[in-house]
């Protein structure tokens, strides 16, 4: 860890570069709680320019807490369109209703409280503390992680608790939320993966990783190479995937009548060459999206719910 001193210099010239070259973001022009954990949601898994427009959407069709948690899980899942990932439509939709009955629309201020709400996680809640109700705390996403790894442990891939500790250590009092916005912008327009463009950055001089102190290649030189991933995870292709046929059931339902439609309409429509062959796969889709919230079937039809 650096010293209190070059720690005070790192803070400084991070938080003077992010006043001059923060991103325009919408959702941080507001301290409305719901607004943020909207965007929090959205963000998980889905790139900013995508978010952007269907956020503002959003949030013009549900503008309170109380608008989503009255909507029906319907209007909610066909107003996510065409985010993907839709079972985080009918997530925070649960957290409205939950907390509309429990606490009168009123979020919890404290991370650990929101972190208790259904289908929140530690870094929502993390998140959603800091930038609403300014909670003195780190967020640490993959960003974050990259930045603080590389800069104080001279690691890309950091072990998660060393980059905790050091996202604690690192936390500028009183400026939780510049200083993670920061990082977080660092991540996403200077210290990729791939690449990064160490001259321009505004953490270079305090930088063990651009400096060569940490993972280094056979001639000593800081890697810039892709991280490498874990040897037992593999990402199956989309295409093809039960993921990829549960979106488009999904997707074809946001279209039909309220009623919904045949359950043999909807194999046929999303896969080709459909047969009697392929019901229990069918079946299997179904009762897992219905599971989750969004589907649900009638008889012989299927409709979001």
């Amino acid at each position: 860890m650096l010293t209190s001193d070059s720690l005070g210099q790192l803070q400084e010239r991070v938080l003077e570069w992010y006043a001059a070259h923060q991103r325009d973001l919408p959702w941080r022009k507001t301290q409305d709680p719901y607004a943020i954990l909207v965007s929090e949601v959205m963000l998980q898994q889905t790139q900013v320019e995508r978010v952007i427009p269907k956020y503002l959407e959003f949030l013009q069709r549900f503008p309170t807490l109380e608008a989503l948690a009255e909507a029906t899980p319907a209007e909610v899942i066909r107003a996510w369109s065409p985010l993907g990932y839709n079972q985080r439509a009918v997530r925070v939709q649960a957290i409205a209703r939950q907390v509309t009955e429990d606490s009168h629309g009123r979020l919890p201020h404290e991370a650990a409280s929101l972190a208790r709400l259904k289908g929140l996680g530690p870094y929502t809640a993390a998140a959603v503390a800091c930038f609403a109700f300014g909670v003195q705390g780190p967020v640490v996403d993959t960003n974050v992680r990259r930045v603080l790894g590389r800069i104080l442990l001279g690691q890309t891939r950091p072990a998660p608790k060393a980059v905790a500790q050091a996202a604690r250590e690192a936390l500028p009092q009183g400026r939780a939320s510049e200083w993670n916005q920061a990082l977080m912008d660092i991540g996403a327009t200077l210290c990729a993966i791939n690449d990064p463009r160490c001259l321009l950055c505004p953490a270079r001089p305090w930088c063990r990783w651009a400096a060569g102190e940490g993972e280094t290649d056979h001639q000593g030189k800081a890697q810039t190479l892709a991280e490498t991933r874990a040897p037992y995870w593999v990402q199956p292709p989309f295409k093809g995937s039960s993921r990829y046929y549960r979106g488009r059931i999904v997707d074809y339902l946001r279209s039909a009548s309220a009623g919904g439609v045949p359950q043999a309409e909807v194999g046929a429509v999303i896969k080709e060459g459909f047969t009697q062959e392929d019901i229990p796969w069918l079946e299997a889709l179904l009762s897992g999206l219905e599971r989750d919230g969004l589907v649900r079937r009638e008889g012989e039809r299927v409709r979001l719910p």
